[in-house]
């Protein structure tokens, strides 16, 4: 059984510079980041990519920081879409932009040192009918794959709610599709599985445990995505920090609050002491 390595996401301290954002988490005594590539954190379409990238490196390793590289930004690609365009996406040209990107920051990843990077399919366009939808998601993530392949970084798919791949059942149908790759591997949101799986966030854990390349933790309520800070929802943790403890997960557990970037440095305390004391209030 490990000790859960913990980390918060970036994405929920867009208020702060990326070099203040890593001393908090430092000095909170977190053991690394979840770091989303965005306009304000490492702007993975700005110039100098490569030297910001190594100064960041540094600036990890001087911390003490782990990493793991995040793709879900909400505007990086498209100011006037939300996560736009997608891997789905009518136009080829569209979805070259999101697999471009995705390859950057693969390559991005292997440079920090990442245990993985992130990425979800994106919702099914209107029009597509479902076999088309999944052919896309598949075809659009094989130079992807290749690229993780090549660097030996993990692509850890994400199971995001109202997209194409909503659950676990969808990781496997890709996984299958895709003729399970080896670089292949899963992001388990814990509230997500709260949300929508039939079974309990402690149970998805343990279905989850092979293929888990990436771990995102938050509380939920049942049949409603909304990222809530520990004790808002329903989640019982003890028995979701155990089961993740006994799978042995090697990568980071971090807490993904997006919403709460105005009470950021507040939230990453509350929440590292929450999951210190094993996710009891």
């Amino acid at each position: 059984m490990s000790r859960l390595r913990l980390g918060y996401g970036t994405n929920g301290l867009t208020d702060l510079r990326l070099e203040d954002a890593l001393a908090l988490l430092a000095d909170l005594g977190y053991d690394g980041v979840g770091l989303t590539l965005d306009h304000m954190h490492l702007d993975p379409l700005a110039p100098d990519l490569a030297a910001r990238t190594g100064r960041t490196a540094r600036r990890l390793a001087r911390l003490g920081l782990e990493v793991t590289v995040e793709t879900g930004a909400r505007y990086v690609l498209d100011p006037r879409r939300k996560h736009g365009p997608t891997l789905l996406d009518e136009d080829e040209d569209a979805r070259w932009m999101r697999i471009r990107l995705l390859i950057r920051a693969v390559r991005v990843a292997a440079d920090l040192g990442a245990h993985a990077l992130h990425c979800f399919s994106g919702v099914r366009p209107d029009g597509v009918d479902t076999d088309t939808a999944w052919k896309r998601l598949a075809d659009s993530l094989e130079p992807v794959l290749d690229v993780a392949d090549e660097t030996g970084v993990p692509l850890a798919v994400e199971p995001e709610p109202g997209h194409l791949l909503a659950t676990l059942a969808d990781f496997h149908r890709l996984r299958a599709a895709l003729g399970d790759p080896q670089p292949l591997g899963l992001t388990l949101d814990i509230g997500h599985c709260q949300c929508l799986e039939p079974s309990a966030p402690a149970d998805c854990v343990r279905e989850a445990a092979p293929w888990l390349r990436h771990v995102q933790v938050e509380d939920m309520r049942r049949g409603v995505h909304e990222h809530l800070p520990f004790g808002e929802g329903e989640i019982d943790f003890p028995p979701v920090l155990a089961a993740l403890a006994a799978a042995d997960y090697q990568g980071l557990t971090v807490v993904e609050l997006p919403r709460h970037s105005h009470a950021g440095p507040e939230l990453a305390a509350r929440s590292l002491d929450f999951l210190r004391n094993g996710g009891t209030k």
